[in-house]
């Protein structure tokens, strides 16, 4: 299945526990800021999702629930101080929000082909969710405490959807890589409830290189390891990519934290955070999350 600029509207089955969210997230290692922004939508009502970091520490954290909207489009959900507008189907996006002391007000530009997840891909079946992410050219302004950064750095926009089922799910897996000025990495991991470790868990993984002409390359076998601290929250991760059954050299990711935070979510924990990447000689930075039942 090819994605069209109709799969930007938000997709709501009728599946119980249905929703959709678009999801925005980007780190500048030159100013230390680093944020991810999530607003989601269901039959009933709205959320949104504010996380802001800067020098290694905790700026804003905001999440609010919020009443549907009336008109159709993204540009009507309003959550958590986010509002986000489709400049162009699927090539260019914006966002704005505030929290707590923190302003965002920016563009977001596809360098990347959209790298869809498929329903039949095996994290998406086991996880209930799927979508399409971009690897995007960031600028704008962020403004911590007063203090105004002018942003040019890379990051991710996705748009997500599906009827997640937390009955069969224990956690889920969220990351990215975005490495040099043209690569990005976009995985996905759920591991079911009865699976007892990290090893049986489902994955899926793409590479988003090449511009935005370039298709992106599903990874056939990807291998994800990670260090956690005492409280399980992720410190180190390692990654091997191997792109078909007949790749003999994995290209491969090392990774260690540069921020994070934990977030209560009521049934479910969120542990949320940015690694600085290295990848084929190259140096990025990424988010990597964990939902996890409580």
């Amino acid at each position: 299945m090819t994605v069209t600029a109709a799969d930007e509207q938000p997709r709501l089955g009728d599946a119980p526990g249905s929703s959709a969210a678009v999801t925005f997230a980007f780190g500048d290692q030159r100013s230390g800021v680093f944020a991810t922004a999530r607003l989601g939508l269901t039959a009933t009502g709205a959320s949104g999702l504010l996380m802001v970091f800067a020098g290694g520490e905790v700026a804003a954290v905001r999440a609010e629930s919020a009443e549907a909207p009336s008109e159709d489009g993204w540009e009507a959900v309003r959550a958590a101080g986010l509002r986000t507008t489709v400049e162009e189907p699927l090539g260019a996006w914006t966002l704005r929000g505030e929290a707590e002391g923190v302003e965002l007000d920016l563009r977001f530009t596809a360098c990347s082909a959209a790298a869809h997840l498929e329903a039949d891909r095996p994290a998406a079946r086991a996880g209930g969710l799927e979508g399409y992410e971009h690897l995007c050219a960031v600028e704008g302004v962020v403004a911590v405490g007063g203090k105004r950064h002018e942003l040019r750095c890379l990051g991710q926009r996705g748009h997500s959807w599906g009827a997640p089922d937390w009955e069969r799910l224990s956690l889920t897996r969220t990351l990215t890589a975005w490495v040099g000025e043209d690569c990005g990495l976009s995985l996905v991991a759920a591991r079911p409830a009865k699976a007892r470790a990290h090893a049986d868990e489902l994955i899926d993984a793409m590479l988003l290189e090449g511009g935005p002409d370039v298709p992106a390359t599903v990874v056939d076998e990807p291998r994800l390891s990670t260090t956690y601290d005492a409280e399980g929250r992720m410190r180190r991760a390692g990654l091997e990519l191997y792109a078909t059954p007949e790749t003999e050299a994995a290209r491969r990711l090392h990774g260690e934290l540069l921020c994070g935070t934990t977030v209560d979510l009521g049934r479910l924990r969120l542990d949320a955070s940015f690694f600085r990447w290295e990848m084929d000689g190259r140096e990025g930075v990424g988010r990597y999350d964990i939902v996890r039942r409580t």
